[in-house]
């Protein structure tokens, strides 16, 4: 084995080495690690507002079966609709002859609800609303409107739950959550209330008694019926209002609805009913005339006023919120799909391609290729990597740059004996110096980059380089593989290796605008790199950084997924946090730093216009959402329907799966390790994401990131080589 003598190259023909810069201080890392979780706990928050304040409900028509009045005072079960049981009393109150109260459940409605009121205030006729909770606080504006207008408010909890089925505490939490919107809405309370579902005196039961009793003893009078006219089932309206209309004169309280569905047989109705019961000398009133009151709502102070407008404004928020990440999402679902479609399609265009000169014919390109291997604290792994290469099909000169290992990995290089390995021992400079020493060093004006941690199989450096055939190509990108995929987390990124990296890598070859030739296997131009400025320490992904540059610089770059290279992939998530948090920043340094091929011309434009844009949504912008939708699919299993949100999340996987077979079967990829689909989606792509994130805020703080080493341990086997398909 020959070893050159440590000649530093001239520093006026390479770039400078990386910048020295101080670790983050602990508390600014915690902050970026906060923030994604303080993030997803907003959206979260966002959701659960949204959810309860939105979540249907029946209505009165499919409340529970009716039982016969049992352990019921009989004054109360044959009184009068309006129950008074505060202050220990037991009391009821009776419409009077000839005088009728409508009510109205289930409201506000931002359509029917006005409708109602128009009619009402029309012929001067005072009504009477049990609104809900959950429709005040999404529509403040009707309530206030019916509040003006000076009709009756009374309370109808807050979700129309059948109260005699809940416990004291959720009972409490409907009816506070209620007032909470009042207050926020029209800055009122309210001690009048009808409970879901309930009907006449006649028909209390027990349960519904206890009820009662409770109610009575937190300050509320309860309104039942004596007429329902079963508007929701729509029977027409004049029969609406036939049944509303008291026979012999009786007073009579009539229940309708404002909400729940098309109420618009209501509205006519109430245009039929209102002048006949008026021709008939019939007046209308409310239900604290009844019971012998002015007003049973009362005004409220100015911090109760405070509170439901910022319970109230949470929920408007939280509405308009989920309604822009929902259409956020379809269309970023419409893109995703598209390219999953596009992927597909490229790839099989890609691999059905006919070989074009240089690209693959065995012994176009045969002249020898120099491999340079930066090294760095690489003992476990060095040796793997050199052997690999000293068995390759294809001439090579191997020179490895020791860059100020402290571990012996230069040593024990040299001590292997290789035949045509140079080992160059260089101060700690950093990845880019090493790789820019070893290209100055090399022999050959064809050079091939790969880590230290990279197995090549015996054929990998003769096929990488046979695009080189055509002048106009600068730099081959391989095709990289986990090498170490026994483990979940291994098994994780060998799926996203093959479908997310090297099925893009096509799309990407098609187009005309690979936007990264990865460390692990890449082969490329001495003139090409010299026109691209060598390797800069301007970024953290210093191989990104490269490829943009050779594309600006005019250089065609190609893709060969038969040049195989099996990388040593982090075994923990803590080192797969670290270099996803580097590749993730890096990335976004390149792109900002390479943005003006937007508007240049040529393989630059050309790049600019379709890499970048590719880059930044499907690279950036759509992992960001990706959280959302396992979030959504909770939100639906919980406020949806759960049948529904089940199969359009297995819609989505079923979509990514196809993609991964159809990935693995060009790569020759047995379709065993894709078991560990699913718990990816659901695990993986959430570290994937807070990754994202904390990069994303890191970029936005304009923090210097330092260069942060992985632990090697070794581990790459090389596999039996798969026969990637070529049709």
């Amino acid at each position: 084995m020959r070893r050159r003598p440590d000649r530093s190259p001239d520093r006026s023909s390479r770039p400078s080495g990386p910048r020295r810069t101080r670790a983050p201080l602990a508390p600014r890392h915690r902050f970026r690690i906060v923030v994604p979780l303080i993030l997803l706990a907003f959206v979260a928050s966002v959701l659960l507002v949204e959810g309860y304040t939105t979540r249907g409900f029946a209505g009165d028509q499919e409340g529970r079966d009716r039982r016969p009045a049992t352990g019921v005072p009989r004054s109360i079960s044959g009184g009068g609709p309006v129950v008074d049981t505060t202050d220990n009393h037991l009391r009821t109150y009776r419409t009077p002859d000839r005088t009728v109260v409508l009510t109205f459940d289930d409201g506000p409605d931002p359509t029917w609800t006005p409708r109602i009121r128009a009619v009402l205030d029309r012929y001067g006729t005072p009504g009477t609303f049990f609104v809900t909770g959950q429709q005040t606080a999404r529509y403040p504006d009707v309530l206030r409107g019916l509040v003006r207008s000076g009709h009756e408010i009374g309370v109808h909890t807050f979700s129309h739950p059948d109260l005699t089925t809940r416990s004291a505490r959720d009972v409490d939490r409907e009816l506070s959550l209620t007032q909470l919107a009042l207050a926020g809405a029209a800055g009122i309370h309210t001690s009048l209330m009808r409970t879901p579902y309930s009907s006449t005196p006649a028909a209390l039961d027990a349960p519904e008694w206890s009820l009662v009793r409770r109610l009575g003893d937190k300050g509320y009078v309860l309104a039942f019926i004596d007429r329902d006219t079963n508007d929701w089932r729509r029977p027409g309206a004049r029969e609406i209002a036939d049944a509303a209309t008291p026979t012999g004169g009786r007073g009579a309280v009539v229940l309708l609805h404002d909400a729940g569905g098309d109420r618009s047989q209501t509205v006519e109705a109430l245009g039929i009913l209102i002048p006949r019961l008026q021709a008939q000398g019939y007046r209308f009133t409310t239900l604290a005339e009844l019971v012998g009151a002015e007003t049973l709502s009362s005004p409220l102070g100015t911090v109760d006023r405070w509170s439901g407008r910022i319970f109230v404004a949470a929920v408007t928020v939280s509405s308009t919120a989920v309604t822009a990440v929902s259409a956020l999402l379809l269309v970023v679902g419409s893109l995703v799909l598209a390219r999953c479609v596009l992927l597909l399609f490229l790839a099989r265009h890609h691999a059905r391609r006919d070989r074009r000169p240089g690209t693959g014919g065995p012994g176009s390109v045969t002249r020898p290729v120099s491999v340079v291997i930066p090294a760095c604290n690489e003992r476990p792994c060095i040796p793997k990597t050199l052997r690999s290469l000293a068995a390759s099909e294809h001439p090579v000169e191997i020179i490895v740059v020791d860059d100020g290992s402290r571990d012996g990995t230069a040593d024990l290089a040299e001590s292997l004996a290789l035949r045509n390995v140079t080992v160059v021992r260089q101060p700690n400079s950093g990845k880019p110096a090493a790789l820019n020493a070893g290209v100055l060093r090399a022999s050959h004006d064809l050079v091939v980059m790969l880590d230290a941690d990279t197995v090549f199989a015996p054929s990998t450096v003769g096929r990488l380089v046979q695009p080189f055939a055509d002048p106009r190509v600068g730099a081959v990108a391989g095709n990289a593989k986990v090498g170490n995929r026994r483990r979940l987390l291994g098994r994780w990124q060998h799926i996203e290796y093959v479908m997310g990296f090297n099925l893009d890598r096509r799309m990407y070859d098609l187009l005309h605008c690979m936007p990264t030739i990865p460390g692990a296997v890449g082969a490329f131009r001495a003139e090409a790199l010299r026109d691209a400025g060598m390797v800069s320490a301007d970024t953290l992904a210093e191989d990104t950084d490269l490829t943009m540059a050779l594309h600006r610089a005019g250089w065609e770059i190609r893709y060969v997924p038969d040049a195989l290279g099996w990388t040593e992939a982090p075994s923990s998530l803590r080192e797969l946090w670290r270099q996803r948090y580097r590749w993730s920043y890096g990335t976004m340094q390149a792109a900002w730093k390479h943005r003006h091929a937007l508007v240049e011309r040529g393989t630059a434009g050309r790049f600019g216009r379709r890499g970048l844009p590719l880059l930044a949504v499907f690279q950036i912008l759509t992992p960001l959402l990706a959280p959302l939708i396992d979030i959504l699919a909770l939100y639906g299993l919980v406020f949806g329907n759960p049948l529904t949100t089940v199969l359009a999340w297995c819609g989505v996987l079923a979509v990514q799966a196809v993609c991964a077979a159809y990935a693995f079967h060009l790569d020759g990829e047995r379709l065993r390790p894709l078991w560990a689909l699913p718990l990816q989606q659901v695990v993986y792509r959430q570290v994937m994401y807070l990754v994202l994130v904390q990069a994303c805020l890191t970029a936005i703080n304009g923090y210097r990131l330092p260069w942060q080493r992985l632990k090697r341990s070794g581990d790459v086997m090389l596999p039996p080589q798969p026969s990637t398909r070529r049709t």
